[in-house]
């Protein structure tokens, strides 16, 4: 794997964790908004990791040549999908968003669910931040050794 691989896994990382992490503070920000349903962010693999394909991939390669190759790896947003979970009803009557027998729907978001998610998103984006500032070391070093 070359440096330029590793910085584009660490970025990669960091822009799905960045678009995440939108999602979240949108939640948390229609916690109170009547008929706001809850996005659940979605993030996929960038190659086929799983291990019929590693299997496949290793059946082509790894016992023709004998070495193992690299799966450039990596992670990607992939949109959202909504929350099922029913927000509760409440009566309203009057409201601009009521139902015709005065009920409003609640946002179906627990905060406590989205500030988890939060920090765990905040730890993912900072473990692809490492990686970048790893990769960026590691190339500052060979540049200085080709120095001397």
């Amino acid at each position: 794997m070359g440096l330029i691989n590793s910085y584009n896994i660490g970025a990669q990382g960091m822009n799905a964790h960045a678009k995440r992490m939108d999602i979240h503070a949108k939640n948390i920000a229609n916690l109170d908004t009547p008929n706001y349903v809850r996005k659940i962010p979605v993030l996929i693999s960038q190659d086929d990791i799983s291990f019929a394909g590693l299997m496949s991939y290793m059946k082509d390669s790894v016992f023709q040549s004998g070495t193992v190759p690299f799966t450039g790896g990596g992670v990607v947003f992939n949109g959202v999908v909504e929350d099922t979970t029913p927000g509760d009803l409440i009566y309203k009557p009057g409201h601009p968003d009521a139902d015709p027998n005065g009920y409003i729907h609640a946002s179906n978001v627990d905060p406590l669910v989205d500030m988890a998610d939060a920090q765990m998103t905040a730890r993912a984006f900072e473990a692809s931040m490492a990686i970048v500032n790893i990769t960026k070391t590691m190339a500052n070093r060979a540049v200085d050794m080709g120095k001397g």
